[in-house]
C-alpha cells in the first residue's frame, strides 16, 4: 500500500481517513480540494487540473483524497489501493452540515487558501444525488481497478473504518 486513492461523497470522511492513514503509513497526503480551488472558489482550468493529477500520481507514494469524477480514472489507474467510502446520503449530508457549522467563516485544513467553508443548496443537492450521479461511474472504475489487481476496499459503515484502521495498526 503505497498509492492510495480515497473516494466517496462529500461528508463521507475522506480527508479524515487520509490524515489517519498518512499518520499510520507514513505516506504523503494530498487533498484534491486544496489543489483544485484557487482563492475565491475559482476552479483550476481543466487542462492544468489534468496535468497536475497526472504528475502527482507518478510519485512513488501518496494518499489522494477527493472525487472529481472527470479525473477519477487518472488516480484509479495509478493507485494500488482504492478506498470507497460508500455511505448512505443522510450520513454524508449530516456530516457536511456539521462540518460547515464547525468551520463556518474559516478555511478547513484540507481546503485551499482563500476558500472559506460554505454550504449551499447546490452542494447539498450534489450530496443527495451522489448515489445516482457519481456512484455508478465510481463502481465501474473500481471494477477496472480490481481487474488489474488493485486492492479495492468498499466501506459502507463508519464502524468498518474503525475496524480497517485497527487492522493496519497490528
Amino acid at each position: 500500500m503505497k498509492r492510495i486513492a480515497i473516494i466517496g461523497s462529500p461528508g463521507a470522511g475522506k480527508s479524515t481517513l487520509a490524515w489517519q492513514l498518512g499518520e499510520i503509513l507514513g505516506l504523503p497526503v494530498f487533498h484534491l480540494d486544496r489543489l483544485f480551488w484557487k482563492p475565491g472558489w475559482i476552479p483550476s482550468p481543466k487542462s492544468l487540473w489534468i496535468a497536475m493529477q497526472s504528475t502527482l500520481v507518478t510519485q512513488d507514494s501518496w494518499i489522494i483524497d477527493g472525487n472529481y469524477g472527470s479525473t477519477l480514472h487518472i488516480r484509479v489507474a495509478a493507485a494500488d489501493t482504492i478506498i470507497f467510502l460508500d455511505f448512505p446520503r443522510y450520513i454524508c449530508l449530516g456530516q457536511a452540515v456539521k462540518r460547515a457549522w464547525q468551520y463556518r467563516g474559516t478555511i478547513r485544513p484540507d481546503m485551499a487558501q482563500g476558500c472559506p467553508e460554505k454550504i449551499d443548496r447546490e452542494f447539498l443537492q450534489y450530496i443527495w444525488r451522489f448515489p445516482f450521479s457519481e456512484r455508478p461511474q465510481i463502481l465501474f472504475q473500481l471494477r477496472l481497478a480490481s481487474e488489474r489487481g488493485a486492492s479495492v476496499i468498499q466501506l459502507t459503515r463508519r464502524q468498518q473504518i474503525t475496524e480497517y484502521m485497527k487492522s493496519l495498526e497490528k
